[in-house]
């Protein structure tokens, strides 16, 4: 089952900065295990969205909250309900990031 999370990171742009390595390290992991579905900020810096692959939503908010960037406080509103999936342009979700990750796990 699909979960989205929409996130409001803190006005902290340093601690955002410090926690990004980390916090791409465990998006790459759940990437590669298959329990992350999507991720990314929003343009304007203030958040994120990302798509967690879970059996319900329990399991959901554990991989949040294992995120370094919710361990460090970057995450101040997080906001987490099951969703379906309708329609999707795969062409259009193709990030240089997820290749990269996929290559090195």
């Amino acid at each position: 089952m699909k979960f989205a999370s929409w996130i409001t990171y803190a006005a902290d742009a340093a601690t955002v900065a410090e926690l990004r390595p980390k916090h791409r390290a465990y998006l790459a992991s759940l990437l590669a295990q298959g329990k992350l579905v999507l991720a990314g900020p929003f343009a304007d810096g203030s958040g994120a969205l990302f798509v967690y692959e879970a059996p319900d939503q329990d399991a959901a908010m554990h991989l949040v909250g294992q995120d370094p960037f919710f361990t460090g406080g970057v995450f101040a509103q997080v906001q987490t309900k099951p969703w379906t999936s309708v329609f999707c342009n795969p062409h259009a979700l193709q990030p240089p990031l997820a290749s990269a990750a996929l290559a090195s796990s």
